[in-house]
């Protein structure tokens, strides 16, 4: 069997995160990659920040100190057990599972992976399992020609979301956030109307730029209760709440309106569905990407060394602006 050495991350506490040293063994069912480059997702930051999740069928590790991070990667198969028939070494692959990816190898089994698409830009292959996420969520928002669209929130899922439902043919996109910095890349990118909710209120605003009648769509990408709360207030009558955030601690919701103005729910995070779904939507969803459509690449606005960890992690904690940041081995 062979075996490789590491380096890779162990967070051991709030704030407290290391690259410690890991022997990976490839076993009859493994499979050993070697990555191109990995990004720091949402769920890790707040993991980072002390935010543990409760157990889930998505963990296979008790979400507990010492916890072994990381899942968003891609690179090349460099070994593969001899019970595997879906790869073979030199295979170009994107990561869908946690198997400490923050990392120079790391280990998945064959479900937890996907081949890669032929044209698809090797630091988007790295940041396949975001990007087909958010893809997925703005591709089955429902949004419909001529609608008037919220998105809330204009990190990496948001702004793709954004773009999607520009080019879905949505008459206005209004995405709202807090920084500044996001709001003008949101406009550079096809958004019609920005609101930065700290200088004033998006409820009340898109209740003024629709006549009190509220939005079509609003899609959740932001993860707070305060944005749940306000997608409920701004929706219309029979409007479509996409949720796609990941909320990791319990929230107060106001849900009144959820029965009364019979809204439609859409579950955008079919990344957590199953991993035979993945397969035939993965290419589906990276298409308009390698065709240039959506725009991914002015998203990754920080890259540090993975030997540098601990800056990466400080930065996408401090720094707000930071949308995707991403290691290299």
């Amino acid at each position: 069997m062979e075996k490789f050495i590491t380096r890779a991350a162990r967070l051991n506490g709030p704030y407290d995160i290391e690259l410690i040293e890991r022997e990976l063994t490839c076993g009859e069912d493994d499979i050993i990659v070697k990555n191109h480059a990995i990004g720091i997702c949402g769920s890790d930051k707040n993991f980072y920040r002390g935010f543990m999740p409760p157990q889930t069928s998505e963990f296979r590790q008790d979400p507990s100190f010492p916890f072994l991070l990381g899942h968003e990667s891609g690179g090349t198969v460099v070994a593969v057990g001899s019970r595997v028939s879906e790869y073979k070494v030199g295979d170009e692959v994107v990561s869908f599972g946690w198997n400490n990816n923050y990392a120079d190898y790391f280990k998945a089994p064959a479900f937890m992976l996907q081949h890669s698409l032929h044209g698809l830009d090797p630091d988007i292959q790295a940041l396949g399992e975001p990007t087909a996420c958010a893809m997925f969520c703005g591709l089955n928002s429902g949004v419909q020609l001529g609608d008037i669209v919220v998105v809330m929130g204009g990190g990496y899922a948001g702004q793709i979301a954004a773009q999607c439902a520009k080019l879905k043919g949505a008459y206005q996109v209004i995405v709202v956030d807090v920084l500044d910095g996001k709001l003008d890349l949101a406009k550079s990118l096809g958004a019609d109307i920005v609101i930065n909710s700290k200088e004033e209120d998006p409820v009340t605003k898109v209740k003024a730029l629709t006549g009190g009648v509220g939005c079509d769509v609003v899609i959740e990408c932001a993860g707070t209760a305060e944005s749940f709360n306000a997608c409920s207030a701004m929706l219309r009558h029979n409007g479509k709440f996409v949720f796609y955030s990941w909320v990791t601690t319990p929230i107060t919701l106001n849900i009144s309106r959820w029965h009364d103005d019979g809204f439609e729910f859409i579950n955008a995070c079919l990344v957590h569905h199953t991993w035979r779904q993945r397969y035939d939507w993965f290419p589906e969803c990276m298409r308009p990407i390698i065709q240039g459509s959506v725009k991914i690449k002015p998203l990754i606005t920080n890259e540090f060394k993975l030997a540098d960890l601990k800056e990466g992690f400080d930065c996408a904690d401090k720094n707000d602006a930071a949308i995707k940041v991403l290691f290299r081995p």
